[in-house]
């Protein structure tokens, strides 16, 4: 259920981002959508409700509820949660480890070679 409702609020969310960039601004005419002349007025009369309007308020609406339905579903007990309350702690047993002495001369075997200082 959780994965159906992501799919669809991802494809809401793209919807209405597209939407939303394909609309004109408030006042503009359709040669101002192209980069052509300015409008007749500053502000311009609020015009009629658009279909790319109506297609943003649905899309928004749809955002939110998939928004607060996605946020009801994870936040409820027993989903979402990679933890669960069967899982038992695994018990590890130390390692024994000998104390590190300080030696005082190296042992035959570590020992360096000296060098040949005769030239």
């Amino acid at each position: 259920m959780i994965t159906l409702l992501t799919v669809i609020h991802v494809v809401v969310s793209v919807f209405l981002i597209l939407v939303v960039l394909l609309q004109q601004g408030k006042g503009q005419d359709f040669a101002g959508t192209f980069g052509g002349g300015g409008t007749q007025t500053s502000f311009g009369a609020r015009s009629s409700t658009t279909v790319l309007h109506r297609l943003t308020t649905v899309a928004a609406v749809m955002f939110m509820v998939t928004s607060l339905s996605l946020t009801v579903l994870i936040s409820q007990p027993g989903t979402g949660s990679v933890l669960s309350d069967d899982i038992q702690p695994v018990n590890v047993e130390p390692i024994d480890v000998e104390p590190v002495t300080d030696a005082a001369e190296p042992t035959e075997e570590t020992a360096e070679p000296e060098a040949d200082t005769e030239n």
